[in-house]
């Protein structure tokens, strides 16, 4: 798939998103120093998350409680939400950092402000996955998807998937774990195996919540190809994302790190070109065990396999030249040549 100028699947380096959420708490200066450190960091993409509260929840949020912040989540929300202008105002921003702007929409009215702004692709969270009418809203638009399908079976995830296809769109699947932080019983690195069996078609990547880097850089061994990361500028914030949140230089390492771990995950088993010189020496060549006179036939007491390699017979030949007739004479440790036996 493509999101503006950059190519996302398995034969590329690793996507990473930024996620800023509502780190920032609703303050745009804060929202803009997180982004400038995401893109010194080594992010090619942040993520910001758009609330239109009233499009978004029903009155009944007022009493619901999020696991991990003491306010209803619709103060949780309200109290992190940037106006239109200020999101505007953090898209170009972020654009000038060199980034490219995504955002997740939680409500018809902010997809069709998302879209209206011309970001080039839209997050679906995984709360957002089940939700049809807003999915097929989102595509409708032509876009590309990327959508985290955390708490969602297989069986769930596919319900979306012939949603984008439907469209035309295309889309990204993110495995998820919706706990912040998600402790290492319950992610699922299995899971981004899973859809890779189920969605073959799909980019898989991974939508990390747990502390550390350690899942996400797991996750792109397994065959992630975007992996997306809570970020902040500090862990010393208050909100209930920062727990599970990244900091510049976590984000570094990640960036960093899971490139090197997709290109050795691309290798072949071989020897590479790299190793030659290595391999020089390292391996072993057949050797006289002992002062060996013409005419004797080779037996195991007569024989061993010791280091340098540049004999002409490898150690791994050694049982080919067991029971072979000696023509020239010996000294302990010279090298066997196939000239030398009958």
């Amino acid at each position: 798939m493509r999101i503006h100028n950059r190519l996302v699947g398995p034969e590329y380096p690793p996507l990473v998103i930024a996620e800023i959420g509502i780190n920032h708490g609703g303050d745009l200066t804060v929202a803009k120093r997180m982004i400038e450190l995401a893109a010194h960091a080594g992010a090619e993409v942040v993520k910001h998350q758009t609330h239109f509260i009233d499009d978004e929840m029903t009155p009944a949020a007022r009493g619901i409680f999020p696991p991990n912040d003491p306010r209803p989540i619709w103060d949780v929300i309200a109290d992190s939400a940037l106006s239109p202008g200020e999101e505007i105002e953090l898209k170009r921003f972020a654009e000038a950092e060199g980034l490219i702007y995504l955002s997740t929409p939680f409500s018809r009215s902010a997809a069709s402000f998302l879209d209206g702004i011309g970001v080039p692709a839209f997050k679906i969270g995984s709360g957002e996955l089940s939700n049809v009418a807003l999915l097929r809203h989102i595509c409708g638009f032509g876009k590309p998807v990327i959508v985290s399908t955390g708490m969602h079976s297989v069986d769930d995830v596919a319900v979306a998937v012939d949603i984008c296809r439907s469209s035309g769109v295309e889309y990204a699947l993110l495995e998820c774990t919706n706990l912040y932080p998600s402790p290492p019983e319950c992610v699922s690195l299995r899971g981004v195996l899973d859809l890779q069996q189920a969605f073959p078609e799909a980019v898989i990547g991974f939508s990390d919540h747990s502390i550390g880097p350690y899942m996400a850089l797991a996750a792109v061994a397994v065959g992630a190809s975007i992996i997306e990361r809570h970020f902040t500028d500090s862990r010393y914030r208050h909100g209930p994302d920062i727990t599970a949140s990244m900091d510049p230089a976590e984000l570094r390492l990640i960036v960093d790190r899971s490139r090197e771990v997709w290109l050795a995950r691309r290798n072949p088993k071989q020897r590479s070109s790299e190793e030659d010189a290595v391999f020089a020496f390292a391996r072993s060549s057949v050797v006289a065990d002992r002062e060996l006179e013409p005419g004797t036939v080779l037996s195991e007491a007569d024989l061993w396999a010791r280091r340098p390699g540049n004999g002409e017979i490898p150690g791994s030949q050694y049982d080919s030249v067991v029971g072979r007739t000696l023509l020239v004479r010996k000294a302990k440790n010279d090298f066997i040549a196939w000239s030398d036996i009958g």
